[in-house]
C-alpha cells in the first residue's frame, strides 16, 4: 500500500463530497507513451503546418529531459529549475547546461518573477513533451542557422499552438481511442476504494476538461470492469461534469448544460443540480446547488496550477494532489540515502573548521597581524581536502535522480519551488488515488510540527 503525506490536517469525516479530476487522478496514464506521442504529434504539426524544416522530424523523444516543477524562459530560450525561493538552481539553454557565470550574467537577481508573462511553468505531466521538445528546438536553431526557425518566443507560442490543436483535433485522443491498453492503465483498487467510500456515505463527482466522448471512452474503459456494487460509473458517481475549462471553474459563473448520456445530446439547465452528467458549469454554482461547505468538499487532481491552486485560493475546497513521480523519488531517496549520509558525516566534520577558519582571519584583520597564518592555511588545506571527498559523493547521489535535474521535490538542500507550491497548496498528496482510497473514509490525517531553522539551537 502507497502513502499519503499530509501538509495540513484533514478529517476524512468531515468530508461529504469526494472530486476527482479524471486524466492522471481518476485514469492513470502510462506517461512515457503518452508523452511520447505527444512530442511527436507536435513535431508532425510543426512541420506540416507552421513550415519547419525536415530536421525536426528527426528529433526523438527522450522522457529523462524534462520533470515536473521547471520554468521556460521563452525569451531566452533557457530552461530554469528553481528552489522554494525562485532562486535559480539548475539552468540549461536548449540542450546545453548554463555555468554559474553565464546564468549570474544573463539573470542579474537570479530570482525569476513567475507572473512576468515570459515564464511558462512546467506544472503537469501533460507539459513534460512540450518541455523536451522546446529544449530541442532551441539547439536545433542555435545549431542549424539553414534551418531558418523563428526565435524562441515564437518557438514557445507555435508549440502552445499545435499542442493545443492536437487536443482539439483529435490528433492524441483517436491515438488513444485505438491503443487504449498502450496508454492507460488499468487499476482495480481505485474503483474498490470509491466504492467503499460510497458506502460510508460520500458522494462521488467528476469535474474534468476532457470532452463527454473520451470521458465515456475512459470511464468504461477503466470503471466499468471493476464495479461489483454498482451497475456502471454512471452509478457510482453521483455527478459527472466534462469540459470544465478549469481553471476557469473554480473562479468563473459559468452555466451548466446537461447531457444525456444515451445520444450526447445536450440541454440548457434551468433548475438546480442533481445527479446526472454535465457540461461546463461553475465551483460555484455547484457548491450552492448542492448546499455543502467548502470544508465539507474534497477535490483530488494533478494539476498544481489548474486542479489545486486556483480551487485553494478561490473555492476553499480541501485539496489533494497526485504526483506520480512521487513513489519513484521516494525509492530514489532511499538508495541515495547511504551516500547522503557519508557527505553529512563530511560536512560535520568541515563545519567547525570553517567557523574557526573565519574567528582567526577576523581576529588577525582586527588586530593587523599575521599571527595565525600558518594554523589558516592548515585549516584550509584540511577543508580542501575534506571538499574533494564530498565532490565525488554528491555526483554519486545526484546520478541516483534524473541525469539533467536532480530530485523532483528538491533543489540542492533547499526544497523545490514546485515542491514549495505543493506544500502550500495541497492538503495532502500522494503518488496514485488508488493510495488515498485505500485509507479509512474515517481517517484522521494529522499534519506534523514542522521544524524551523532555530529549533537547532533549541535541541543543542
Amino acid at each position: 500500500m502507497g502513502r499519503v503525506f499530509v501538509n495540513r490536517t484533514l478529517n476524512l469525516k468531515r468530508i461529504r463530497f469526494l472530486g476527482l479530476d479524471m486524466d492522471h487522478t481518476l485514469v492513470r496514464y502510462n506517461s512515457e507513451n503518452f508523452e511520447a506521442l505527444a512530442h511527436r504529434t507536435m513535431v508532425e504539426k510543426l512541420v506540416r503546418e507552421k513550415g519547419y524544416p525536415e530536421s525536426v522530424l528527426k528529433l526523438t523523444f527522450s522522457y529523462d529531459r524534462a520533470i515536473r516543477g521547471l520554468v521556460i524562459d521563452k525569451m531566452r530560450g533557457n530552461i530554469l529549475k528553481l528552489s522554494r525561493h525562485a532562486a535559480i538552481r539548475v539552468s540549461y539553454h536548449g540542450l546545453t547546461p548554463i555555468d554559474f557565470r553565464n546564468q549570474t550574467r544573463l539573470y542579474k537577481s537570479t530570482y525569476i518573477d513567475l507572473s512576468d508573462s515570459n515564464y511558462n511553468s512546467v506544472d503537469t505531466a501533460f507539459s513534460l513533451a512540450f518541455a523536451s521538445l522546446f529544449m530541442q528546438l532551441v539547439d536545433l536553431k542555435d545549431r542549424d542557422e539553414s534551418a531558418k526557425m523563428p526565435d524562441y518566443a515564437h518557438l514557445a507560442e507555435d508549440l502552445s499552438a499545435v499542442l493545443d490543436q492536437a487536443h482539439r483535433d483529435g490528433s492524441l485522443k483517436d491515438r488513444v481511442r485505438k491503443n487504449l491498453d498502450q496508454f492507460i492503465i488499468k487499476d482495480p483498487d481505485v474503483v474498490a476504494g470509491l466504492e467503499r467510500y460510497k458506502r460510508h456515505g460520500k458522494k462521488l463527482f467528476i469535474v474534468t476538461n476532457s470532452d463527454f466522448n473520451y470521458s465515456k471512452l475512459l470511464l468504461d474503459y477503466t470503471i466499468n470492469p471493476f464495479v461489483k456494487e454498482h451497475k456502471s460509473w454512471e452509478d457510482l458517481f453521483d455527478i459527472v461534469i466534462t469540459l470544465a475549462a478549469k481553471p476557469r471553474f473554480f473562479v468563473g459563473d459559468q452555466r451548466f448544460l446537461r447531457i444525456d448520456p444515451r445520444s450526447g445530446a445536450m440541454t440548457n439547465m434551468d433548475s438546480k443540480l442533481e445527479p446526472g452528467i454535465y457540461q461546463g458549469g461553475s465551483a460555484h454554482v455547484f457548491t450552492n446547488d448542492l448546499g455543502a461547505d467548502a470544508d465539507e468538499i474534497l477535490y483530488i487532481g494533478d494539476h498544481i496550477y489548474g486542479d489545486i491552486l486556483r480551487l485553494k485560493k478561490d473555492c476553499a475546497w480541501r485539496t489533494a494532489l497526485v504526483l506520480e513521480e512521487l513513489a519513484d523519488e521516494i525509492e530514489k531517496e532511499l538508495k541515495a540515502a547511504p551516500v547522503l549520509e557519508k557527505i553529512n558525516r563530511h560536512m560535520d566534520k568541515k563545519l567547525p573548521l570553517e567557523i574557526k577558519l573565519d574567528e582567526l582571519i577576523s581576529e588577525q584583520i582586527e588586530k593587523g597581524s599575521k599571527e595565525h597564518d600558518d594554523r589558516i592555511h592548515a585549516l584550509l588545506a584540511e577543508i580542501s581536502e575534506i571538499d574533494k571527498a564530498i565532490s565525488p559523493l554528491i555526483k554519486q547521489q545526484q546520478q541516483v535522480f534524473n541525469p539533467y535535474w536532480g530530485e523532483v521535490m528538491r533543489s540542492g538542500i533547499d526544497e523545490s519551488y514546485f515542491a514549495n507550491q505543493v506544500e502550500r497548496f495541497a492538503c495532502v498528496y500522494m503518488s496514485k488515488l488508488a493510495d488515498l482510497v485505500a485509507t479509512s473514509p474515517r481517517t484522521y490525517f494529522r499534519s506534523q510540527r514542522r521544524p524551523l531553522a532555530h529549533d537547532l539551537a533549541i535541541k543543542a
